[in-house]
């Protein structure tokens, strides 16, 4: 579960910058800290340390979620014609639907 959970770290954690950078080159200040990240987030903090299972359930609704909101945003960038951020979000998109099928994977089996 370590292993799998920092690969996830890792990959937001580019995913983020990525995402920064792009808003930068669209001319807005990025949101910087854990309280706007918080206050833009559609993905709910869970209090405690909840059991394994749980731990990929609560992370394979969050992938689906992350997906819900890059359709809305998706939609945007198509209505602005912004082929930069509509690659960015198909990319982002593609690997949250990825990871989430994933998961329900390993919640199958086990």
């Amino acid at each position: 579960m370590h292993l799998l959970f920092e690969e996830h770290y890792t990959e937001l954690a580019i995913a983020v910058d990525d995402i920064a950078e792009r808003i930068r080159t669209l001319g807005v200040i990025a949101p910087g800290t854990y309280k706007q990240f918080a206050e833009l987030s559609s993905i709910e903090e869970v209090d405690g340390v909840p059991p394994a299972r749980d731990m990929i359930k609560i992370l394979t609704a969050s992938h689906e979620q992350v997906v819900r909101s890059c359709r809305e945003a998706l939609k945007k960038a198509q209505a602005g014609n912004d082929e930069s951020s509509i690659a960015l979000i198909s990319d982002r998109m593609r690997i949250h639907e990825k990871t989430a099928w994933m998961l329900r994977a390993m919640l199958q089996t086990a």
